[in-house]
């Protein structure tokens, strides 16, 4: 398996990390055909295939701010007024995705971009984990 790690600064603001050059460049570096697997070790950020540029980035940190609004209704109170929802962010955008990946190209869909979402403003700091893992075919020489 290869892997390599990826460090972001995401700002000291709610983000989302376009990470879709990253991701296509390691899998043609390590050639062939497999599965790439995006993970962010943290408990405040996830992992999403998303549009990114028209407009979709921003609805989705809307939504999360629908869906999770940053006040003072969170158990976990640490950090700035509502960085409870941080932690519960990643069980709905998982920190973590599986592509793909055919003679070293990423297999994303026509619009799909992969981007790390991070609503955590108190941890601008971030670390990616990209690893290949090639095929049984590829390993077998086939």
């Amino acid at each position: 398996m290869r892997t390599k790690l990826l460090d972001l600064h995401t700002g000291g603001s709610e983000s989302i990390t376009d990470i879709t050059g990253a991701c296509r460049d390691f899998a043609a570096e390590a050639g062939g055909d497999g599965l790439l697997h995006v993970f962010v070790p943290h408990a405040t950020a996830g992992v999403a295939l998303i549009e990114l540029g028209a407009g979709s980035d921003d609805d989705l940190l809307a939504a999360l701010d629908d869906l999770l609004p940053a006040d003072d209704r969170w158990r976990h109170r640490h950090g700035s007024p509502g960085h409870g929802r941080s932690h519960v962010m990643p069980a709905l955008i998982t920190p973590y995705a599986t592509i793909p990946v055919i003679d070293g190209r990423v297999e994303l869909g026509t619009w799909q971009s992969i981007a790390i979402v991070d609503l955590n403003v108190d941890n601008p700091n971030r670390h990616v984990r990209l690893s290949f893992l090639t095929s049984a075919a590829e390993r077998a020489g086939w």
